[in-house]
């Protein structure tokens, strides 16, 4: 089980869509943002400007290449070139692509979810929570190779798998477009603080 670098990044899910506000699962399935996530991301990319120097400052944005996620990376680098902060180059990483949830894509999210995070269930042609964690680290640990701290562009189940390598409890869910700070503790168990 690959371990996540002991060092700091920023964390932002994706805005919402509309798969978002009817509770259906998104998985891989290419949803774009509604008005609302534009909203979110446009509000997270002001709240990341105006809190620049509070930790340390984002000097790439690495992002999933799903619409959801590498729109709201647009919409946040351009709020922060808007507003002060250095203009960002935006790179894409499909390892950071939202887990496949195989046959559920589409459908209400269900009892199975909990049963899936344990390891006792993956949706029939899906991912398991255990290979999303592998990928998931992968990708991150690809961003905290280079200098300077990242910011992530990603997706809710994908948080949750870091969660789970941050030592955290996985199931909780992360609302959308709220810029995570996320920094390793002195304990195996890291610090997540969010900006609001």
């Amino acid at each position: 089980m690959t371990d996540l670098i002991a060092r700091p990044y920023w964390y932002l899910r994706h805005g919402e869509t509309d798969w978002n506000a009817q509770g259906r699962s998104q998985g891989r399935t290419d949803i774009p943002l509604n008005q609302t996530g534009i909203r979110q991301a446009e509000a997270a990319g002001l709240l990341l400007a105006k809190h620049w120097h509070d930790h340390a400052p984002i000097v790439r944005i690495v992002s999933s290449p799903l619409i959801r996620a590498r729109r709201t990376a647009e919409i946040v680098a351009d709020q922060l070139a808007a507003n002060g902060a250095p203009r960002l180059a935006i790179a894409l990483d499909d390892g950071l692509k939202e887990v496949c949830f195989g046959d559920e894509e589409g459908k209400p999210m269900g009892t199975w979810y909990d049963s899936w995070i344990a390891g006792d269930y993956t949706p029939a042609n899906g991912e398991s929570f255990a290979d999303l964690r592998e990928r998931a680290v992968s990708a991150v640990n690809r961003a905290l190779e280079k200098d300077g701290v990242p910011l992530i562009v990603c997706h809710g189940a994908m948080f949750r798998a870091l969660r789970s390598a941050m030592h955290l409890k996985p199931n909780v869910r992360l609302p959308n477009a709220t810029p995570m700070w996320a920094e390793p503790g002195p304990t195996p168990v890291w610090n997540l603080t969010a900006l609001s």
